[in-house]
């Protein structure tokens, strides 16, 4: 059931127009400038912008696996432990982040509900 950085980083790289900051304890990810998650390799998790009525379902549900990052604008931050979630629900949390910051033309490029970003058939 667990997920590691690199399938993160696996499912990032699947999505449009994505750049990355290195910084000394997280990477950032944006599309176009605006943000949409986080990776901190020394706790293996991942903080994603999320709607706050699903940051607060997720958090209900499993807080072993989601907590509350902080809200901004609207949106509401999860934090992520790689431990506790599988690859499957990992990319659909990874898209909506970035569903959320990208503009429409890329979200509409996407198709989907949710595209392939695993690699797998």
């Amino acid at each position: 059931m667990a997920v590691h950085g690199d399938e993160f980083f696996r499912v990032v790289g699947g999505l449009a127009d994505v750049q990355s900051s290195k910084g000394e304890k997280y990477t950032s990810f944006k599309v176009r400038g605006k943000l949409f998650g986080y990776y901190w390799p020394r706790t293996e998790t991942v903080g994603l912008k999320q709607m706050l009525s699903e940051q607060k379902a997720l958090v209900a549900e499993r807080p072993d696996v989601f907590e509350e990052q902080f809200t901004a604008g609207g949106f509401g931050w999860v934090v992520v432990q790689l431990a506790g979630i599988d690859a499957d629900e990992l990319a659909e949390l990874v898209f909506e982040a970035w569903r959320l910051s990208a503009p429409e033309d890329l979200v509409a490029a996407a198709g989907g509900p949710i595209p392939n970003l695993l690699g797998s058939e």
